[in-house]
């Protein structure tokens, strides 16, 4: 079975629903030894917009860009942003939003599409989001970027190629594309067997019914 799963490195119902899916891929392993899963990370930004922030760049807050983006007090903004940290909280993660800081991830998806050619695509991905939601780490910055790369176990001269080219950027404009053209209008979007799609950060449950669906068409 594939899954493949759009997602941006800076949407926290991303993480949340990655950690859902992996509940549910717990207890679909056991019940199903014999059926092997790989999942596909695909990329998605949510503002392709956002600026390319290097070193101690000043940035927008999460909190002060939903406020901006939805019009909504400041106050509003950071009481929403304590309540996604708690759910955060619940599932083990740290969520700093005070420090987290808004740039593109244009460049942190090509590095990831780098990873994925070396299997360490989870490695990569977990360490841009502890970098952004936890770190307070810009993740539009090549050196930044590098860190994470090599720290995952990159080789140093591909990190550096990607970083400084444009490796991947065809690939990353195509998983886009694709998701809109699977009619995706956020993220996170979960496509399992080509046949079956689950849209937002859905419960354990939900996770666990489309695995089982999945492999029912398969029969």
């Amino acid at each position: 079975m594939r899954i493949d799963i759009w997602s941006d490195v800076v949407c926290p119902f991303c993480w949340i629903g990655k950690r859902h899916l992996e509940a549910a891929l717990e207890t679909f392993r056991a019940r199903h030894p014999e059926i092997g899963v790989e999942v596909v990370w695909r990329a998605y930004e949510l503002d392709p917009s956002a600026p390319r922030v290097v070193g101690d760049e000043p940035t927008e807050t999460s909190a002060q860009m939903l406020s901006r983006k939805y019009g909504m007090s400041l106050a509003d903004a950071e009481a929403g942003q304590e309540q996604m940290a708690a759910r955060f909280t619940e599932l083990g993660l740290d969520f700093d939003w005070r420090s987290a800081r808004i740039c593109s991830t244009f460049d942190a998806h090509r590095l990831a599409a780098l990873a994925a050619e070396h299997g360490r695509a989870d490695a990569v991905d977990e360490a841009l989001r502890r970098a952004h939601f936890t770190e307070g780490r810009a993740i539009s910055d090549p050196v930044v970027l590098h860190r994470i790369g090599v720290g995952a176990g990159l080789p140093a001269a591909e990190v550096d190629r990607v970083l400084r080219g444009d490796a991947y950027a065809d690939l990353v404009h195509r998983d886009v594309e694709t998701a809109r053209g699977l009619g995706a209008r956020g993220v996170p979007f979960f496509v399992f067997d080509d046949r079956l799609a689950v849209s937002g950060a859905q419960p354990v449950e939900v996770f666990d019914r489309a695995l089982e669906q999945a492999v029912a068409a398969e029969v």
